[in-house]
Formats: C-alpha cells, structure tokens, sequence
C-alpha cells in the first residue's frame, strides 16, 4: 500500500487529515492465531473480577436478540499477540507457517485481513436518530469524552476485505468486545480541531434493524493517528460491496414468476359510545375477537402485495360476511361499504364495511357465547385487479366470542389478524387478450396453511427437525414454549383443601404447601398462590402507590425502553412494540425504577416482571415484583458492586467441588468461572433463556423456599450436563451454556424430572453461611494484598457515583419543589381571581336586593291606595243599589195601586 499517495487524496477531507507518524497499527495477513469471532454486529461488553463489566457482558449477551445465530468465541492467546504486534512501526506479517502462534486451548481459526491500530481507549457507544448527521456524531463525542470515567484500552481492527469486519478487542485481557461487519458501518466522523475532541473519532452502524443506529466513540493517544484510522475507513468503504439487504427490497420476485403473494389482514371495530368506533381486543391465549352485543361495528380488511411485479386494485367488488366456517357463497352477506382506498403510505388497500350486528342473518354473532366456546365468522372481499380477467376473492375465518355489550376486558391483545395468500396467474393466450385489457386469469389462490400442507410430505419429520435444531447453533428465544392449563382432578382438590385453610388463617402457610409446591403449581391457580406466597394479600397501600408512581417520571426510560423489546419475543404478548404487554411491561419496569431509588431499573429486571405479567394485571405484578426484590433479597445482589452477587459464585464452586468433583476439577483446568455462565441465573433467576414450563416451575419453588433453591436447580443443570461438559473446552462449554443447555428442557416432561432433581439435592443453610464466611476472610486478604492506591480509586469512583446519584436525586427534588410552588402560586392566583370575582357579584346583589325592596315597598303603598279607591267606589256602589232598589219597589207599588182604582 503506498501511504502518501493514499493519503493524499483525502487531505481535503474535514473527517481525515493527510498526516502520519509513529501511531502503532499492523497490516495483518492470514495468521493461524485464534482470534474471536463476530457476533453479528452487536457489541459486548467486557469482563473483570473485581468491576461490574462481567455482569454488563452477562446481561447484555442475556437481552441480544434471539435470532442471533453469531457465536462469541474467547481468545486466550490475545494477550501474546498484542505483545507481539507493540513495535511503532509499520510491518507486513509474511504469513510463514513456522510463524504462527495457534491458541494454546482452541483450535486454530483464520483472521481475516486487517490493519490493527493500538494506543486507542474506547469512550463507550449510545442511541442516535442520524447515522450520517455530523453535527449529531460531534453532539455523541463531546458527551462520551465528558462522561467517560474509566476509558478502556483497546485494539482496532479495520478490515481490508469486502467481507470483513470491524473489531474491537481489549488491550488488557485480549476479549472481543463487539465486531461489526463494515457494511454495516454507515458514517465515520473525527473530532473539531482545537476542540477537547480532537484526538477523538466515532463511526455509526445499523444495530440489528434499519431503525436503530449507534454511535461508537474513540480517542487516540497519538492525536495524528485519527486521520490514518479514517483512511482505512474509507479504503474499505471503497472495496466493500454489500449485496442488496432483503429488508431493503419491499417487493422480491420469487422463483416463480406466476406467483404473487398477498397479506390479507382483519380488523373489528366497534362503536365506543363517543362517535368513535374502536378496535376491538383479541384474547392473548387463543387470540379470538371478543364482540360486544348489538353494539354497531366497522369490518377493516387491508390487502398487501408481498412479491411479484406490483398489481394495481382497482376497486372492491364487494365484501361479504357470515357467521360460520367454510359457508356457501349464498350464506355470505353484502355489507354497506364505507370507504375503499389505498392507504396512506400507499402499501396497502383498505377496504370498509359497515356491519349492523342487529340484522337476522347476523343473529349467531349478537347472541352470548357460552363459557369456554367460541364461534366462526368468516369475511371476504371481491376484489378487481388491473389485468385479471375475474374478481379474486380473499375469503378469512376465524374466531369470535360475543359477550354482554357492557362487559369490560382486562385481558386481552391487540395484534391484528392476518392470513397470508399465494395467487398464481396464467398468462391469457394471444386471442383472448384481444378481447379485453386483461392479460391474466386465475390458476388458484390458496392460504399459507393449504399451501403448507400440500409441502407437508417433503418435510422432514418432526423429531428430525427437532434433533437437527437442537444441534443447530441457533438460542432459543426468551419466552419460548408453551405451557399446559390442564390438571388431574385429584391435585385441584388437594390444592382446593390448602386454599381453603390458608385463607382462614393468611398469616400461616398451611401444613402439605411445599409438598404440593414442588411438583408444580397448576397453571389456572399459580396467580392467586403466588401471590399469597409472597404476602401481597394486605398490600393495598403498595396497590395505591403504584398508580403514583407509574405517572412519575423516570431517568432510565430509555434503558427500559430499549430492553423491553428483547424481552421475551417469543411470545404473542410482548410480540408487538405498540401492544399492551409491552405497554404493561413498561409501567411495572418504570415504577420499580422510581420506587426503588438506591437501585432503580437494572437489565434482567424485565424478564421477571414479564414472568409476573403472564399470570397477574400490572399492579399485583409491581406487588409481586417488590416482595421478591426486597423480602427475598434478589435487590441485594445488585448493591455494593455486585459483591453479594459475587458470593452466590463463590458458594456455587465451593458447592460444585463438594458434590461434582470431577466437573469442578475440569472447569479450573479450564478457568471457567461460575460468573461466566450463571450470572443470569442468579440475576434473572432462570427466567432469561429457559422455556417457560420450567421458569414458571422454578418460580414456583423460588416463592416457597426462597432464594437459596437457585442452587439447587443450578447444581441439577449441572449435575444432568456433566458428560457433556466433561468433553467439552472452553468455548465449547460457554456454547454448551448459552445454546444446547436450554434447548433440553422445552418439553415439559424433561423440565419436570429436572425440578424434580432439583428438589432432591440438599443444600444446607449452614454450608452457605461457611462458604460465605470464607468469601469474606478470602476478599479481606485480596482487599490487604490490594495496591492502595486501587483501593482508594475504586472507593472514589463508588463516592462519586454515590455522590452523583445525590445531586441527581437533590435536582429532582428542587425541580420538583419549585414546580409545586409555581403550581401553587397558580392556584393562588385563580383563587384570588376567583374570589375577586365572586365579591363584586355579592356587592352587585345586594345592590338588587336593595332596590328590590324599595320597589316591594312602593308596590304595597300603591296596592293600599288602589284598595281604599275600590273601597269607596264599593260603598257608592252599594248606596246606589239601595236607591234604586227603593225606587223599584215605589213604583211597584205605585203600579198596583193605579191596577186596584183601574
């Protein structure tokens, strides 16, 4: 490679600068040294027995994403190697076979091409949103350079290869502590001049999807060197060529070219009351829409071509539904359309009916289903597509339950339903194409599950699959695994009799419990037990809090945020980003991070707050969740550095060379250490990686017995591997642990004889007390062997970040004061407006008032004037009337007496 030339054509460049010195790198050619091997592009992070970084390697490696088929290898012979290559100068490693150093305990793995750069530190990595934003990468390294405490001495590696990748390793003990494949490098950047940043670079990569993207950042001892680093940079952009990413092609033609595949996907929604129609919940179990009673509903079908050249729709034919499975064509009822269109990001089109539940036809569908029963709804739509000469029907059916239209859930998912289609076209001939713009006719249109069953013969059998997945290198995914409902009668009666004791007296665990407890607690009552089990019966006070807490904010957000996605993808419940187990898993995870302040939100906490979530609503998870923290002391492994943690490792191996000798003897030859392979055991208490048949069993005895029964289920794995771990070498165990180890106990028979091992194995409480007082003799005398000055760092760093921890909690509570007081001088305000208010309409009344009667009171004068007026003109009245009755009867007796003389 000619060095000035090359670096001559990026000397303009604001990210590299054409200057070399003495920076220590080595061009490496293929050398027969063991070194370790990618892991998908997901950094680790590194391992020391006296920090917490074990655990941080431990812990992530727990939550890397499951379909990570990548093996982390360990390199023993890095150390060697780096030594090695410490000469300043630029050397070219004639690969020689009389030159190369395999590793002393692993067989001998090629390295790819590369050039190793020393004398670098690694600041750390975070989230960004920009991968190619230099402003945002200038943001990242300014905040690392700051924030970063202790950085840690590395070695880069930057590929010459297309197919290589970028690795990191550290300097101290020679471990891989991530590697990227250089396409997955997006965005390289270096620090401003003359800032802190100078000596600094970073570069962004795509973290498993093309939706997240971290930054990792370094700085260089030799400040000149970065600009040598960007050059092998951008040398190997040039060279790379990545093939085209399956997730960057929306529409993949599939080998037959006749072929096109559609996602169909349903949705129901239903009037809310408020105008609105909603969509309505699915149970998470058995995953059938859960209807309300004459309640006026919306059918959403949305239709997505997945391969093939695109084919437009031009318009719904109609859609149909009835209640029902494999009806007639003449049973199928036409619903109102509502809208039909594409949708807004163009992908799909969406069409929507208007369903009257109250009609006769739709009678089955509005009438209660029974308990434990569901029925059958099936819909279709007609649909017509640009060049095919009929409509093609897609026809869905699946399972509804109708309850009373004010019934309420609690349990439920809301993951849409959706059915996959394969419509295979048949070109029209010649003839029949002049006829109409049609080109196309229908052959067949088939679900996913008709076409699967057509191929099921040139599979192979399920026990073959099953063995062939078992020594595949692939984890299982956390979650994984499903577990049985059903129960003899005879032991729901037993459990029926304890529950009727123990509710009389809750205060004592009846007589027979552990018994019962260590074959297992039937599925349908292990909410209820575990609950009594771990004293949640009288937590109101808890209940109430948490519906505070769960409104309060939370610094690790973000961390919760991030994990909650890896946690227990397997299952349908936390399947979905935007569904209510995540939903559900977040709260709890943010509550304990406000409520428990000294130890907040540490990685692992999710897995058992899902394990609790299965089987309980949120707020008896958050119950639940506290007392095993804190009353079974799994919080005190997180304290003091991880010390207590340290000691469960410790009392492991001490146990391991009490009872498996020969197991123990093969791991020092090795130096596998217990934290290597059972920190989440301990951490997560199994609920990490094993099926859930056998994390709901183990949970079960950790409830009852306690903490301590970690042993004896570690002790039984280790007991029921120990031939296999006799045969294997370092990495081979580590694999072993991670990979084969969990796969063995997905059915639930070998994980009942396992806890049934398990709880066989005496482990008694006054050997964990010994063992643990030897840990404290043997951790004094390392702590008097200690250089002081170490001792007196680490002390500093845990004041400072007690320290820090102080000021956090000192600015949340100032915050928080002065937000109360500027909320109550608001309030003040309004009241003392309000009050102002209601004082001129007091003053404004009693003006009325006032006037009110003065008018009351000339009302009445006049009323007497007007009664004295009427009563005179009554006595005139009245004398007139007596006057012509006088006058009256004179005549009348004037009259007869002129008829007498007449």
């Amino acid at each position: 490679m000619d060095d000035s030339s090359s670096l001559g054509k990026v000397s303009s460049s604001t990210e590299s600068v054409a200057t070399v010195t003495s920076e220590e790198f080595v061009l490496v050619q293929t050398s027969a040294a063991g070194s370790p091997q990618g892991s998908g592009g997901k950094p680790r992070l590194k391992m020391s027995w006296n920090g917490s970084e074990q655990l941080e390697k431990a812990m992530e490696e727990m939550l890397d994403d499951d379909d990570d088929d990548d093996e982390v290898k360990v390199e023993k012979s890095s150390v060697e190697k780096m030594e090695k290559h410490s000469d300043p100068e630029i050397r070219v490693l004639d690969p020689q076979p009389e030159e190369k150093c395999p590793a002393p305990c692993s067989p001998p793995v090629l390295e790819e091409d590369s050039v190793q750069f020393n004398k670098l530190s690694y600041l750390g990595c975070t989230w960004v949103k920009a991968p190619r934003n230099e402003a945002e990468a200038q943001r990242a390294m300014a905040t690392l350079r700051a924030e970063s405490a202790i950085p840690i001495p590395i070695t880069l590696h930057v590929p010459c290869a297309t197919d290589g990748s970028v690795r990191i390793v550290d300097q101290a003990t020679g471990t891989e502590i991530a590697s990227f494949p250089i396409y997955k490098v997006l965005f390289c950047a270096r620090g401003q001049e003359g800032s802190v940043e100078s000596d600094c670079f970073s570069f962004t990569e795509s973290y498993r999807s093309a939706e997240d993207f971290q930054i990792h950042v370094f700085s260089c001892h030799i400040k000149e060197a970065v600009s040598r680093i960007l050059y092998s940079f951008s040398t190997a952009f040039r060279r790379s060529s990545r093939p085209a990413d399956v997730r960057d092609t929306t529409l993949s033609s599939p080998p037959d070219s006749d072929l096109y595949t559609f996602t169909v996907t349903l949705e129901i929604k239903e009037d809310d009351g408020k105008g609105n129609f909603s969509p309505v919940p699915k149970d998470r179990d058995k995953f059938f829409f859960k209807l309300r009673q004459s309640v006026q509903k919306k059918v959403v079908l949305s239709v997505q071509q997945m391969c093939n050249k695109e084919l437009g729709i031009e318009r719904c034919f109609g859609m149909l539904l009835s209640p029902g499975q494999k009806v007639c064509n003449s049973d199928m009822h036409l619903l109102d359309m509502e809208s039909m269109g594409k949708s807004s990001d163009g992908k799909a089109y969406v069409i929507t009916g208007r369903w009257n539940p109250n009609m006769a036809a739709f009678q089955p569908l509005n009438e209660g289903t029974p308990k434990d029963k569901q029925v059958y709804i099936t819909v279709a739509v007609d649909l017509v597509v640009t060049e095919v000469v009929e409509p093609v029907r897609f026809l869905l059916e699946t399972l509804v339950r109708v309850y009373p239209s004010n019934e309420r859930f609690w349990y439920f998912s809301r993951k849409t339903f959706s059915e996959t289609f394969y419509l295979r076209l048949r070109q029209q001939t010649p003839e029949r194409v002049g006829q109409s713009d049609a080109m196309y006719e229908v052959v067949s249109l088939q679900r996913e599950a008709e076409r699967g069953n057509e191929e099921r013969g040139r599979l192979a059998s399920p026990m073959e699959e099953e063995d062939a997945d078992e020594d595949s290198d692939s984890e299982i995914s956390s979650g994984t695994g499903d577990v049985s409902k059903d129960c003899p009668e005879k032991i729901l009666e037993s459990w029926g009799g304890i529950l009727n004791k123990w509710h009389g007296n809750l205060c004592t665990r009846p007589k027979g419990l552990s018994s019962l407890v260590r074959s297992g607690i039937p599925e349908p009552l292990r909410a209820e037990i575990w609950q009594l089990l771990a004293g949640c019966h009288d937590s109101h006070d808890l209940l109430e809090h948490y519906r505070i807490l769960i409104t309060k904010d939370s610094g690790q957000e973000g961390v919760i945020t991030r994990d909650i996605h890896r946690t227990f993808p397997a299952h349908d419940y936390f399947k979905d980003s935007d569904g209510d187990g995540q939903d559900s898993l977040y709260k709890i995870c943010k509550a304990y991070s406000v409520y428990d302040e000294e130890i907040g939100y540490c990685q692992g906490q999710s897995f058992l707050a899902a394990v609790l979530l299965l089987h309980m609503p949120e707020e008896q998870a958050f119950c639940v969740l506290v007392k095993i923290m804190y009353e079974y002391g799994l919080r005190a492994l997180y304290k003091n550095n991880f010390e207590n943690l340290h000691c469960k490792f410790y009392q492991l191996e001490r146990l391991m060379q009490e009872l498996i000798p020969d197991l123990w003897s093969h791991f020092q030859e090795l130096n596998l250490e217990a934290h290597m392979y059972a920190s989440q055991w301990f951490l997560t208490l199994f609920t990490a990686k094993f099926p859930l048949c056998m994390v709901f069993h183990i949970t079960d005895l950790l409830l009852c017995e306690g903490l301590n029964i970690i042993f004896n289920v570690a002790l039984a794995l280790l007991k029921t591997s120990k031939e296999d771990l006799l045969q294997a070498d370092f990495e081979g165990a580590l694999k072993f642990f991670r990979v084969q180890l969990p796969k063995r106990y997905r059915a639930a028979e070998n994980a009942r004889r396992l806890m049934e091992q398990a709880c066989n194995i005496k482990v008694p409480t006054k050997k964990l007390k010994k063992f643990e007082k030897e840990y404290q003799t043997l951790r004094e005398s390392q702590l008097q062997q200690e250089d002081p000055i170490d001792r007196y760092q680490r002390e500093n760093r845990r004041l400072q970040e007690a320290s820090m921890r102080l000021e956090q909690e000192n600015d949340d509570l100032a915050h928080e004061l002065v937000t109360s007081k500027i909320a109550l001088r608001n309030d003040l305000d309004q009241a003392e407006d309000k009050a102002d208010v209601l004082n001129k309409e007091l003053l404004s009344t009693k003006q009325r008032l006032v006037e009110t009667e003065e008018e009351k009171r000339r009302q009445e004068e006049e009323t007497a004037q007007l009664k004295e007026v009427f009563r005179r003109e009554l006595e005139k009245a009245e004398l007139e009337i007596k006057k012509t009755t006088a006058i009256i009867a004179e005549y009348k007796q004037v009259r007869r007496f002129s008829l007498k003389q007449i």
